[in-house]
């Protein structure tokens, strides 16, 4: 994709208001377009840490601890692990925020009705999914984004009333496998 000249200079600005966010605590609205809706809260604590906690009924509880993302499914009483790396969503997460590195690539930059709309991949594997960041143009807030997953579900998060910059208890991005250690993985 080409960037124009006012393009690269937007997207400098939103790098330096992502990196300006180490923390973040929000209530969230999930909508996929499978037809699946869920709310809950979002805590992220750069680098690395992530928990999105849902609201009943729905039964998941995600966790990144620096190295996995974890997801467990309450219901089905299963974990799987993820290399925090291998989602789209990490990108988020990293210690810097570059948008210029040659791991990420840009995919698509909009300016729709007030926002920004910035759609990254890594460059490494784009099958494995995608991520749009979503900005208020003015204070370029991040207020939502979009994930496309490898099987082309699209996953759009909406962040209500965000606090940024917030102490978080360490203990919520430490996962405590609640079944039997014989079922545990890494």
């Amino acid at each position: 994709m080409v960037l124009t000249d006012a393009d690269e200079a937007d997207l400098r600005r939103i790098e330096d208001a992502l990196n300006r966010v180490r923390s973040v605590r929000s209530p969230f609205l999930q909508n996929s377009s499978n037809g699946e809706a869920a709310q809950g809260t979002l805590y992220l604590s750069r680098p690395g840490r992530l928990r999105v906690d849902y609201a009943p009924p729905t039964p998941i509880l995600v966790v990144a601890d620096g190295r996995f993302l974890v997801y467990y499914d309450r219901r089905l009483e299963q974990v799987s692990y993820i290399p925090l790396g291998a989602t789209p969503a990490s990108i988020l997460l990293e210690e810097r925020i570059a948008l210029d590195d040659d791991k990420l690539t840009i995919t698509g930059f909009q300016r729709t009705g007030g926002d920004l709309r910035l759609m990254v991949t890594r460059t490494e594997n784009p099958g494995e999914g995608s991520i749009t960041l979503i900005f208020d143009q003015g204070s370029l807030q991040l207020s939502q984004w979009e994930v496309t997953d490898a099987q082309g579900i699209v996953t759009i998060i909406s962040l209500i009333d965000p606090e940024f910059n917030v102490k978080l208890d360490k203990a919520l991005f430490k996962f405590e496998d609640p079944r039997p250690p014989s079922t545990h993985s890494p």
